[in-house]
């Protein structure tokens, strides 16, 4: 019992010593985006932490409305002061395609959160106030999980962390939760002085090869580049549709749950300021393929990539021409990084980029009340 008492004592000295350490004092919140209003002072949090443009608001609602997998917004205030916040998916094991109800019946039927951005594989879907420690991150995490499930209802089967980075892993690990090594993110660290740089960072054989179909690409009378931002010249339902083909013709991707793209969210996206979207037409006005690139004040990401199956017409390669821009966007506007999103490792390990570990975890419902 006396060591339990110092125990005790020094916890409390501890979150005296450190008032953002101090659990009792913070409110949960948990928001859908599809219809509650935007947070006060969401906009001026999102700054100070720099976060990725799609933890814009509006677009969360945007890309949550139609969605079979919506997202649910946990919020960690102390006081009046925005100190956190968790992004997570509602999941269902049901493949329908049609928008997910989060309240109602639904909430007894099977259904699980996964902790993601649904397009932006990179990052963990978390935010927090650079004053937190590691104790009140976890802390916070635990309060999600419990806030969420709660609101998911009796269904709820548990939480999936589906982007944790290595230094951050310790925040999800514990008692019955179940963390693995999962596929990389390719991110490309910026120490190049100019784009020859970069490729003469390359081996002899990418470097020749790459010249030569970015070569053929510039001297292609069929092919129509136009790079941008704000672009108000585009069809969203074009690009949303090249982008669902694309997709389809990969196959289906194992315990995927995130619904099509939907053309008013590419619609939004490709309008913003801050988001580069390459398109290649041929001279007759046909779409051949799209890129867009979230531009970011450390690592830019590029999104979605689309294209028509090189049968369709498209000439091959298109794809080096995306990663050349990309990486000379990355140059002359001195971004730290510039990230590829995941998948087709050995080809983006050839253009430079390095895997850069991620984790999953996998959190029961029991597990949560712990």
């Amino acid at each position: 019992m006396p060591r339990l008492g110092v125990a005790a004592r020094r916890a409390a000295l501890k979150r005296h010593a450190n008032p953002r350490a101090r659990p009792m004092t913070w409110t949960v919140r948990v928001l859908d985006p599809r219809t509650d209003p935007e947070p006060a002072g969401w906009a001026a949090f999102l700054e100070t932490q720099q976060a990725p443009l799609t933890w814009d608001y509006g677009l969360l609602g945007i890309e949550s409305r139609p969605s079979r997998s919506p997202y649910l917004l946990t919020l960690v205030s102390d006081g009046a002061e925005l100190v956190a916040a968790v992004l997570a998916m509602v999941c269902r094991p049901s493949p329908s395609a049609e928008p997910a109800s989060v309240g109602g019946l639904a909430r007894w039927g099977p259904r699980w959160l996964e902790v993601q951005h649904a397009w932006l594989s990179c990052y963990p879907a978390w935010l927090f106030a650079e004053a937190l420690d590691a104790d009140a991150r976890r802390e916070i995490l635990r309060r999600f999980e419990q806030a969420a499930c709660r609101r998911t209802g009796p269904g709820c089967l548990g939480v999936v962390y589906r982007a944790v980075t290595p230094d951050t892993a310790g925040l999800v690990a514990g008692r019955g939760r179940l963390v693995r090594e999962v596929l990389p993110a390719l991110v490309l660290e910026n120490t190049f002085a100019d784009l020859d740089g970069w490729l003469a960072a390359l081996s002899r054989n990418r470097r020749s090869s790459l010249r030569g179909q970015l070569r053929k690409i510039a001297a292609d009378p069929d092919v129509v580049v136009r790079a941008g931002t704000a672009r108000d010249d585009l069809d969203p339902a074009e690009l949303a549709a090249m982008l669902h083909a694309h997709r389809e013709s990969k196959g289906p991707v194992r315990l995927d749950r995130r619904g099509p793209v939907t053309a008013e969210y590419l619609g939004a996206l490709v309008r913003r300021p801050d988001v580069v979207t390459t398109t290649y037409h041929d001279a007759a006005g046909r779409l051949l393929a799209f890129t867009d690139l979230l531009d970011h004040p450390v690592t830019p990401l590029h999104q979605h990539w689309a294209a028509l199956p090189p049968g369709g017409g498209r000439p091959k390669h298109l794809y080096f021409d995306v990663v050349v821009r990309g990486v000379r966007h990355m140059i002359e506007r001195r971004r730290k990084f510039l990230a590829l999103g995941r998948g087709a490792t050995e080809l983006k390990v050839s253009l430079g980029f390095s895997p850069s570990p991620v984790f999953g975890a996998v959190v029961p419902r029991p597990v949560t009340r712990w």
